[in-house]
């Protein structure tokens, strides 16, 4: 891999979130604009980048295999990470204050609105799609056990599997069902989805300088030791797991690469509307959150470096 085109790609992530911090100077950010931001990324954007990779990849009993490989590994990497952060933050924080947000902030990144979009820049439509099956496998685990665990119940029900029934899940279902029977959509369909994705990664990045800008500092020093153990299990923790994991399985380069991709994204974006919803501490998500994104622009392209550097991507 060319170690200049991993630099341009964390450099333009840098440069928009520069961007959206300047926006937050024209538009504040608010419930609305949050809700404008977050429904043409995950409704519009998200679902296209899907479509795309779908599209422009070569359905075979191959890849069907490594979907379902990634998307298995993917459940594992990311029950993983918030067992182990929750493991880390019951010994050090024995009141059980910030337990449940610190577990599932250590497992779950932003998969979605960073990795797929530089899976596709780094490794082309089979990335991004492997990428984009990893996002579904996080999906998933937000949606069971994220819920259970924020609602502390071991209960499931029926609301919890219809909130994993969204419009980027239904775009793999559709995407993987018209590569199965070989169809392929006009010209023009696949052009707009082309276009349209194109709009996720500066869109996500916008809302991340605008999400920066909404946070005090009184709120961030209130907060700040407590970020450290799902910022280093993220960002440092899981893409070794990942990594090891890769070696002992011997898992095919591509897939290798994606998965590791995924496995250095900084915490979830979705973190604080998430804890907002199921009462948990939504400004602890959101800090989180920036802090990891911040530290990331430094640590994927070093880890990158690091792994480009002794030929293990």
């Amino acid at each position: 891999m060319e170690y200049s085109i991993v630099f341009e790609s964390i450099l333009l992530i840098g440069f928009m979130i520069f961007i959206g911090v300047i926006l937050a100077y024209i538009t504040p950010l608010n419930d609305n604009t949050k809700q404008t931001y977050t429904n043409i990324i995950v409704n519009v954007a998200m679902p296209c980048i899907i479509l795309t990779s779908i599209f422009k990849v070569d359905i075979n009993h191959n890849i069907l295999r490594n979907i379902m490989l990634v998307f298995a590994l993917s459940l594992l990497i990311n029950l993983f990470g918030i067992g182990l952060g929750w493991i880390l933050a019951t010994i050090f924080y024995p009141d059980k204050t910030f337990q449940r947000e610190i577990a599932l902030l250590s497992g779950l990144g932003n998969t979605g609105f960073i990795g797929i979009p530089l899976c596709a820049t780094l490794l082309g439509p089979e990335g991004a799609l492997y990428a984009a099956i990893f996002d579904a496998g996080v999906d998933l685990v937000i949606w069971t056990v994220g819920v259970m665990i924020l609602k502390k119940s071991t209960s499931f029900s029926l609301s919890s599997l219809k909130t994993m029934i969204n419009i980027p899940t239904i775009a793999i279902v559709l995407g993987l069902i018209f590569a199965f029977i070989n169809y392929r959509p006009p010209e023009i369909f696949v052009n707009l989805t082309s276009q349209l994705a194109a709009l996720a990664s500066p869109l996500a990045m916008f809302y991340i300088g605008l999400l920066i800008m909404s946070i005090s500092k009184t709120q961030f020093y209130s907060v700040k030791s407590k970020i450290v153990i799902p910022t280093v299990i993220k960002l440092v923790g899981l893409p070794f797991v990942v990594f090891i994991l890769i070696v002992l399985l011997n898992l095919d380069g591509m897939i290798s690469k994606a998965l590791l991709i995924q496995a250095m994204m900084p915490v979830l974006t979705l973190a604080s509307i998430l804890f907002t919803k199921y009462d948990a501490d939504d400004k602890f998500g959101a800090i989180t959150t920036v802090i990891s994104t911040v530290i990331s622009l430094i640590s994927i392209p070093l880890i990158l470096f690091l792994f480009t550097k002794f030929n293990y991507f």
